[in-house]
């Protein structure tokens, strides 16, 4: 029997992009809601990702989507690959082996988006075979090039993420100038080349990419300046969930990071930051409620 995700949205709430959101897949229209921050659950199909907590085996593996959607979930992102920094890649066998059979699993028991976290052509077709509706895509479809055909033929929402380097070499040294006005720019030239593959720009997500190729102070700024992606025009995705720049603001481990992930999570919602991608649902979702309902208050204090 499937389960039916329930969104609960605010009566005021009203579509983001006007009518452009028209020519969008359902997906998006359920999810794009202005003035609301949605929640991304991560699950991990993997041994080695960077926080034990995310990593889910299939014998676990339903159990931890329910829990997801009972805390308020709305859209589970699944990885078969760590991304983690110095990690190695893994075959396209083993990712297919990891992610298919997931992907199965979670579309005969439950109706929730599904994203699929891969830079692997092959591995996004098969997924989408079977019933994913995103592709998140770390290398902005620069690492396989039949990753873009792939997305456009589906006419599927992809988001784009910025990267300098690989996630094996990515955090050897970064430097920028502006790395605001670069990522921007970076995200200029992948839009272009989206579209000039077929994809439509209404499908396409900006992911700034924290902690993908960037130091400390880099995460801060691109944070303190998150409002100026929306020059751009396109939803805008956060993953900052107990990462290394949490760690070494409190000198946590990725195990104690939680508070310091919840106040990324408030600032973003605060900043209208479409999308926030965490392991910790409920308490996420508890935040972008209580923010949300300040935001939402009236101002005059009036029923």
């Amino acid at each position: 029997m499937k389960h039916s995700l329930s969104l609960k949205f605010s009566k005021n709430l009203q579509f983001k992009w006007g009518d452009e959101l028209s020519e969008l897949k359902p997906i998006l229209k359920q999810i794009l809601k202005d003035g609301h921050t949605a929640i991304m659950g991560i699950i991990n199909i993997t041994p080695d990702s960077f926080y034990s907590g995310s990593r889910v085996d299939e014998g676990h593996l339903l159990l931890r989507v329910e829990e997801m959607i009972r805390d308020g979930v709305e859209i589970l992102d699944i990885g078969g690959e760590s991304t983690k920094p110095g990690a190695d890649a893994v075959s396209l066998e083993e990712e297919l082996k990891r992610v298919i059979p997931a992907v199965k699993m979670i579309r005969t028991h439950f109706d929730i988006p599904i994203s699929i976290d891969t830079y692997k052509s092959e591995v996004a077709r098969a997924a989408l075979e079977e019933g994913a509706d995103i592709i998140n895509d770390i290398s902005a479809l620069r690492m396989d090039a039949n990753m873009a055909d792939v997305v456009a033929h589906y006419n599927c929402p992809v988001v784009l993420m910025h990267m300098k380097g690989t996630p094996k070499t990515m955090q050897l040294n970064p430097e920028y100038v502006d790395v605001v006005e670069e990522i921007k720019e970076f995200f200029e030239e992948r839009i272009e080349f989206a579209k000039s593959k077929g994809i439509r720009e209404e499908n396409i997500i900006i992911d700034p990419g924290i902690g993908f190729g960037k130091k400390l102070e880099h995460n801060l700024v691109i944070l303190n300046r998150i409002d100026e992606f929306k020059s751009l025009r396109l939803p805008i995705l956060v993953g900052a969930s107990r990462k290394s720049m949490i760690g070494m603001i409190l000198d946590r481990p990725a195990e104690d990071r939680l508070n310091g992930t919840l106040a990324i999570t408030a600032y973003c919602s605060m900043h209208d930051v479409d999308i926030i991608r965490v392991h910790d649902v409920r308490e996420n979702v508890e935040v972008v409620r209580v923010i949300e309902a300040i935001k939402n208050a009236d101002k005059n204090g009036r029923k």
